[in-house]
């Protein structure tokens, strides 16, 4: 089984001081926008803030509600007050500080062999927690953070006069998505059986490989804006619309009603539009393939128009600057993406019982053991 570390501990407290920060950060750049009379902006701002907020409070307390089962009906209406309040995840994160705490700092005070289960059960309390923290800041990162970060890309490119607090924004959502995704891999890692521990260099690789094809895409769409909104949020809705119809075809089964379940799916098809998630564990190399290939055909025809066309903001936003970043992006993406799943990839094959490989696996077991919801999501 693996452990949770000191290290993990001292990144847990460090995600701790991200989210607080990240509000903060939220609120300021909104108020800036209202101070220049600006408010659309603002308001789009506080819009992302809130449906990620709100989506991932259902989220977090339908898990309680579920993990909690049977358990004292005063208990959960404190519990749903707490989420009715947007700060379920404060919850979430002091239950992690707790069995963090104890996981991190008290693995070698055993000495019977009730005490090592005991403590065996606070390892699997602290991994389990800080992995229902991990998921529910992927929807907040594709929820809020990745749409910010085109925002605040599309408000850099129309304005010439550029603001600290705009630059501190697109700092803050670029940290987030790394942070977000390489955490969401490590403890996937931590969950799953027969998973070796994802060591940095892999991090690295993934890391990179999430980011700049993160990066490129969003600067493409950013692009499509500039000449077209309407067209951009046609593009938007028909990715949206692709993702939500490949979920329902995958008959996904991440929550125990078909409300959320709907709204699991949903939130897939709205990441999707962003960045490959595999929702069902099934080898996706051609699904993989066909997504990245669309990518990089769109945002090749993208810059063909500016090109050609030549409109007349292109001199505003330097476009060579721009295509070079968002080429060199796009191509270094796919190197990593392609490294990655080619070196790095923890496909694990077992005689008595297989279980599925991290998003990108196949779950062909037998017999299960004793499964977290992450396990549980991962080998439907």
């Amino acid at each position: 089984m693996m452990k949770f570390t000191k290290w993990n501990f001292i990144f847990l407290v460090g995600g701790i001081i991200i989210y607080v920060v990240d509000i903060g950060v939220d609120f300021w750049v909104a108020s800036k926008y209202f101070c220049q009379g600006q408010y659309c902006l603002g308001i789009l701002i506080l819009c992302f803030r809130g449906l990620s907020s709100l989506i991932t409070q259902i989220f977090s307390y339908e898990w309680f509600k579920n993990d909690w089962e049977g358990t004292v009906t005063g208990k959960l209406n404190w519990i749903f007050l707490v989420h009715l309040f947007q700060c379920g995840i404060f919850i979430r994160y002091w239950f992690a500080l707790k069995y963090g705490r104890q996981a991190a700092f008290k693995q070698n005070s055993s000495r019977n062999a009730s005490e090592t289960d005991l403590l065996n059960f606070i390892q699997r309390q602290a991994i389990a927690v800080v992995t229902d923290i991990n998921m529910l800041r992927v929807f907040k990162t594709f929820l809020e953070t990745t749409p910010q970060l085109f925002v605040q890309i599309y408000i850099l490119m129309e304005h010439e006069k550029k603001h600290l607090y705009q630059y501190a924004a697109i700092f803050m959502s670029f940290w987030g998505i790394s942070i977000s995704t390489v955490d969401y891999q490590t403890s996937l890692r931590k969950s799953l059986p027969d998973k070796d521990e994802f060591q940095r260099l892999p991090q690295l690789v993934y890391l990179f490989y999430k980011l700049l094809t993160i990066t490129s895409w969003i600067i493409s769409i950013s692009l499509i804006t500039h000449l077209s909104a309407i067209s951009s949020g046609i593009l938007v809705i028909f990715l949206w619309i692709c993702g939500f119809t490949w979920t329902l075809t995958q008959h996904t089964a991440f929550c125990k009603s078909k409300k959320m379940e709907y709204l699991y799916r949903a939130v897939v098809g709205i990441i999707l539009i962003f960045t490959f998630f595999n929702i069902k564990g099934r080898k996706s190399k051609v699904f993989i393939s066909i997504y990245y290939a669309t990518h990089t055909v769109v945002t090749l025809v993208i810059l063909s128009v500016y090109m050609f066309q030549k409109p007349p903001i292109i001199r505003e936003i330097h476009f060579t600057i721009v295509s070079i970043l968002t080429v060199l992006s796009l191509v270094l993406g796919n190197i990593f993406l392609v490294v990655y799943y080619r070196c790095f990839h923890p496909t694990v094959y077992c005689r008595a019982q297989t279980y599925s490989d991290e998003v990108d696996g196949e779950a062909r077991q037998k017999n299960r053991v004793e499964s977290s919801r992450f396990q549980n999501f991962i080998m439907q």
